[in-house]
Order: C-alpha cells, then sequence, then structure tokens
C-alpha cells in the first residue's frame, strides 16, 4: 500500500504519505459514505485483514479518527462508529454556526490583504479543482475535508481562536456531510461559497457576514431532510 503524496504546496491539508495515513484515509471514507454505518462496531483485527496490514497504522487510524470525532472507543468493548446528530444537535449546532461564522466572514473581510485572500481562493479552488478520487464515495469524504479547510481559512483571517477552536472542536463539517450523501450538497455549497468569495473580492465586509448567514442557512435547509 504504498503512498507517495504528502502536503500539498498551498499549505492545504495533508494527503496520505504513509501507510498509517492511507489507512486513516480508506477507514475515514467508509464512515463519511455510511458504508461502516453509525454506531456499527469496528474491529482492528477485522480492518487489518481487509485492508491487508498489520493491527498497528489500524489502531493508529482509529485512535485519530477519534479525536476528529468520528469513532468512539469504550472500556472492554472497543471501537464503534459515532452515532449520528440528533435532530435537537443538529439544530443547536446550526444555531451556534449562525453566531459565530457569520460574523467571522465578516471580521475576515476587514482584515484581509492579496496574500490572505489568495489563500482563501485557493482552498475553495482546491474543492472543485484539485486532486479528484475516481470514485464517489473518495470524492464526496475529500469534499467534506476541503470544506473545512475553506472555513477555517476564513477563521484564521478572521483572527479570534478563541472562535476557531470553538467550531474545530464541534468537527462541524465531517458530521453534517455524514448526514447525507447526495451530490446536491456539494454543488450547491460551491455555489454559495463563489457568492463568499465575491464579497471578499470587492471588500464588502456587510455582504461577507450575509453571504455567510445565507451559505450556513441554505445548508441547515438541505441537510435537514436527513430528519424526514
Amino acid at each position: 500500500m504504498a503512498v507517495t503524496t504528502d502536503r500539498d504546496h498551498k499549505g492545504g491539508f495533508v494527503r496520505p504519505s504513509s501507510i498509517a495515513e492511507s489507512v486513516h484515509e480508506r477507514i475515514y471514507e467508509r464512515i463519511m459514505s455510511l458504508e461502516i454505518p453509525p454506531g456499527a462496531r469496528i474491529t482492528i483485527d477485522g480492518l487489518a485483514r481487509e485492508l491487508n496490514v498489520s493491527q498497528t497504522p489500524v489502531r493508529e487510524a482509529l485512535t485519530r479518527l477519534e479525536r476528529e470525532g468520528l469513532v468512539r472507543k469504550a472500556h472492554l468493548i472497543g471501537y464503534s462508529a459515532s452515532p449520528q446528530l440528533t435532530h435537537k444537535e443538529f439544530d443547536d449546532l446550526y444555531k451556534f454556526r449562525l453566531m459565530l461564522e457569520p460574523e467571522s466572514a465578516r471580521q475576515a473581510c476587514l482584515n484581509l490583504t492579496p496574500e490572505t485572500l489568495k489563500r482563501i481562493e485557493s482552498a475553495a479552488a482546491d474543492m472543485e479543482t484539485g486532486e479528484q478520487p475516481v470514485d464517489s464515495n473518495s470524492r464526496y469524504s475529500r469534499f467534506a475535508r476541503a470544506d473545512a479547510h475553506f472555513h477555517d481559512e476564513i477563521l484564521k483571517v478572521a483572527d479570534n481562536e478563541f472562535v476557531r477552536q470553538a467550531l474545530n472542536d464541534q468537527h462541524i463539517h465531517l458530521h453534517i456531510f455524514r448526514l447525507m450523501f447526495h451530490s446536491r450538497v456539494t454543488q450547491e455549497a460551491l455555489e454559495e461559497h463563489e457568492r463568499l468569495l465575491a464579497a471578499f473580492r470587492a471588500g464588502n465586509a456587510e455582504a461577507a457576514y450575509q453571504a455567510m448567514q445565507d451559505h450556513i442557512a441554505r445548508s441547515r435547509d438541505r441537510l435537514a431532510a436527513a430528519f424526514q
């Protein structure tokens, strides 16, 4: 299972560069695409056999996925895929986002420099034109991570580490993309990101606030169908 790529030159998220990284990616994709259903038991020896690797990289991958909130470990039981968000958790999460992210977009716009704008644009472009896996499961799970990276770049420019940490600790994009496996989720998000980028390029902080507010509200409406 040789993997050769590392961090891309644009400073984006890390792509597989080792067996452990590749094993993490493959388990991550299965969880995100619901091939491993929420709540399902995950056995280290079973995954090691399926992926034709030793148990060590599987343990490392599961430890990392636990930090990302995608798996849980119970004493004497082992690992399982984390349950989906409940409807109440989903509603609370989006209220939380609407309180923080539109204002962060406004502040990011006020703080923008040509260099930081380029970094945000690069993160946005990577969602659409970056290295694309062949199968749909990999493309969808990759998009979820690229989306998280795009939003995090905006939070970096907003320059409030308390807000950034509060949002990152929730692993928001990994959990919401796991609710619904559908191309509409990705296509409409790209269109909304473009409106946000237009506000940044125009230096219009209030338009950036509104574009982010609209994006999050529409994301909530799209994904609410998972509870119907």
